[in-house]
């Protein structure tokens, strides 16, 4: 396919942290891919919540499906606008590698523990994964990917970190956070392509438990008009032993509303922008975007989401047995190092220099626990507490 004038070009990519000879049949962004997909931190995410935890049921999302279906999304909508699909699939593939077990409940708690310490961040631990943390080559630690797919990695960060980033790499990954710039379209597009697809399998996930129903949903316009849209050409999806495929065409048909309107509203920006290179449209205003109107919808139906199932009082009683086994897993590899494995004791003292360099060892303890997956963390829980919070 032809790229667009603004689109990524492997063939000109500012390249990787350790300089490497290009492959002979892959282009950048298509090793960067494979990279990720062979990688420990992803195989790990079959394992790590997304809404429900592991042991809740083997048909709701993991952050593994997750990062498949934005994968999905992002790669449909990148066709349409001429932008880099495998630069997508690359940086949707490895958002949440960084991402600790138990969902948001566990990253909230694990920064908790590392307030002291410059706290913790899901988005910037995916690229502490991609840049340190695996070990897989001779020559290097993490994955040496490019600079287009790290830049796209992090999402957010904060003024300090991108500082400490920018100390470490002159003019890396952290700079636009100090210049307000933006990241390639490539990247604004994962970050689209992640909402939606969060927003649709939360509302299947939060159906399929019975935690939110059909009717609830009925207050949601951006769900509700293509649940009426459904009905009126299939009626017989009115009845209840067909709710399912109900549920089914109308998160379809609002993805692929969701997906149109990323599309159109993106090329007018595109030609009114009239952009001419990767440069252009970093010094740009944000030009990948819903329209108003989609925004406002999509705003509501999120805020439906957090009030009818992330604060549910089932998910917030999970939720909170989640937090104490990460806040008791910190507490007890932080007092007792000797309780982590012995990779990890080892790059404590390598990386600290002094075996008593308590915030790098804070930060092993945070990269360790941050690694695991739900089922791992609740057994690792259980044979350092001797309490069963979680089955």
């Amino acid at each position: 396919m032809m790229l667009a004038v603004y689109a990524c070009d492997p063939a000109q990519s500012r390249g990787r942290r350790y300089p490497q000879a290009p492959a002979p049949t892959r282009t950048e962004y298509q090793r960067d891919r494979d990279r990720i997909v062979h990688c420990t931190a992803f195989r790990r995410l079959v394992y790590k919540t997304q809404v429900f935890l592991n042991h809740e049921g083997d048909l709701f999302r993991t952050r593994l499906t997750h990062s498949l279906e934005v994968a999905q999304l992002g790669r449909s909508m990148a066709r349409s606008l001429q932008l880099n699909e495998d630069l997508v699939e690359a940086i949707a593939l490895a958002h949440d590698l960084g991402h600790t077990p138990f969902g948001h409940a566990g990253q909230d708690a694990l920064n908790a523990c590392m307030a002291p310490f410059g706290g913790f961040e899901h988005n910037l631990q995916s690229l502490r994964v991609v840049d340190h943390l695996e070990a897989r080559y001779p020559q290097y630690d993490g994955l040496n990917l490019s600079f287009e797919t790290r830049e796209g990695i992090l999402k957010h960060c904060s003024r300090l970190h991108a500082q400490a980033l920018d100390d470490a790499e002159p003019g890396g990954v952290g700079r636009r956070f100090l210049d307000r710039t933006q990241p390639s379209l490539e990247a604004q597009l994962c970050n689209l392509a992640d909402e939606i697809a969060y927003n649709a399998h939360d509302i299947d996930d939060g159906v399929r438990s019975g935690l939110i129903t059909l009717e609830q949903l009925q207050d949601v316009a951006l769900f509700d008009d293509f649940r009426r849209e459904t009905l009126q050409e299939f009626p017989l999806l009115g009845d209840k032993i067909q709710g399912r495929r109900l549920l089914y065409e109308s998160i379809r048909r609002m993805l692929s509303a969701q997906v149109y309107d990323v599309i159109d509203t993106t090329g007018q920006a595109l030609v009114a922008a009239r952009p001419q290179s990767v440069d252009e449209i970093r010094q740009s205003a944000p030009l990948l975007q819903f329209s108003e109107v989609m925004r406002t919808r999509s705003q509501a139906l999120k805020t439906f989401l957090l009030h009818q199932l992330y604060r549910h009082p089932q998910v917030m009683h999970t939720t909170r047995q989640a937090q104490q086994v990460v806040r008791d897993l910190f507490a007890a590899y932080f007092h007792n190092p000797h309780e982590m494995p012995d990779s990890y004791q080892a790059r404590a003292a390598r990386l600290g220099g002094t075996a008593d360099d308590t915030q790098t060892h804070a930060r092993v303890v945070a990269d360790y626990v941050a690694g695991m997956t739900d089922r791992f963390a609740g057994r690792e829980h259980a044979r350092l507490t001797g309490q069963q919070l979680l089955p």
